[in-house]
């Protein structure tokens, strides 16, 4: 669902696939991420419940920003790791791909800032 008078991207995320040469920045991170992931999820459900309980506006709020605030620290979690790896290894090999590599991030960034 989107906010009243944000718009809502129709753009496919760009994707590579991983290879046995291109393993993902993340990958050594990945139980981490996964596991804090399922405790978001815990933590959403939790702000519905609150919602099915009809609880004071305010505590839901709250619970809302603590799960924006770990959203954005995953984020930049895996900016990070994207810009360590696979932005470095694309400006090692130049040409075409550090562009696009380059671009993208600069284009992660710019969602980022937005949100």
């Amino acid at each position: 669902m989107t906010a009243p008078g944000a718009t809502e991207s129709t753009a496919e995320p760009m994707t590579e696939p991983e290879t046995a040469e291109h393993r993902h920045g993340y990958i050594s991170d990945k139980t981490k991420y996964r596991n804090r992931l399922r405790r978001l999820e815990g933590q959403v459900r939790g702000i519905d419940r609150m919602v099915e309980d009809e609880r004071y506006c305010i505590d839901i709020l709250t619970q809302i920003s603590a799960v924006t605030k770990a959203l954005e620290h995953v984020a930049l979690g895996l900016l990070d790791d994207h810009l360590r790896h696979c932005v470095v290894d694309a400006v090692h090999t130049g040409g075409e791909t550090a562009e696009r590599k380059l671009a993208e991030a600069s284009e992660a960034i710019a969602r980022l800032v937005r949100s």
